[in-house]
């Protein structure tokens, strides 16, 4: 009996605003017609405690303690790897996921202003060696990203942020990708979407080849 080909692991990163997701349905898509089943999930969320997680710290009206805040992304994401994640890629599907630990090196590292280390700790512990396969990060500059984000409403918590915040979560995205070349393939979304597409077909494809 042949055994079963590990699914691949993508995650999909950027700050509010970029189109992230606009690309998750393309990202797919793609996958689909190369022939992969296709698991589509997200962080916070994806199980029961990731999603009563997410209602917590993008709609509860307490404010959050960024170390509590960190915490309980950690406390989802060993949920969502244990139900979700490793058996959707031991079955042999493609997972494709809306954020993953990049964005908690971003958002509560680079935004809240927690140290890496503690992240880098939680990580390991919750993680031990999975990482992603291959991370999308979608990037446009304020002058892109600021009307999307003035146009949505309601606005969540992390949507509500000063520029400030945002400024510090995209240059923390951006040191992560030039460090992580091989792994983060940055993707400029301030350009047509058929651009932008054609360029995230170009990153898949190396992986989508390989048996």
């Amino acid at each position: 009996m042949t055994a079963t080909i590990p699914g691949r692991f993508i995650t999909i990163e950027g700050v509010e605003g970029v189109g992230k997701s606009t690309n998750l349905g393309f990202v797919a898509a793609t996958l689909q017609a190369a022939g992969h089943n296709v698991r589509l999930t997200r962080e916070p969320g994806g199980t029961p405690l990731g999603e009563r997680v997410r209602q917590l710290l993008l709609h509860g009206d307490a404010r959050v303690d960024p170390l509590a805040e960190l915490l309980l992304m950690f406390a989802a994401r060993a949920a969502h790897l244990r139900e979700v994640i490793e058996p959707a890629l031991a079955a042999g599907d493609w997972v494709v996921c809306d954020r993953f630990t990049d964005a908690t090196y971003a958002y509560q590292g680079g935004g809240r202003g927690l140290p890496e280390t503690a992240i880098a700790t939680l990580e390991a512990l919750v993680q031990g060696s999975r990482r992603p396969d291959l991370t999308l990060l979608l990037d446009a500059p304020p002058e892109v990203t600021d009307p999307r984000l003035r146009a949505r409403a309601p606005a969540d918590r992390f949507e509500q942020e000063e520029a400030a915040f945002f400024a510090r979560v995209r240059a923390t995205y951006l040191a992560r990708a030039a460090r992580e070349s091989g792994r983060v393939r940055l993707i400029r979304t301030d350009r047509p979407l058929p651009e932008v597409q054609a360029d995230i077909a170009q990153a898949l494809a190396p992986l989508v080849g390989r048996t």
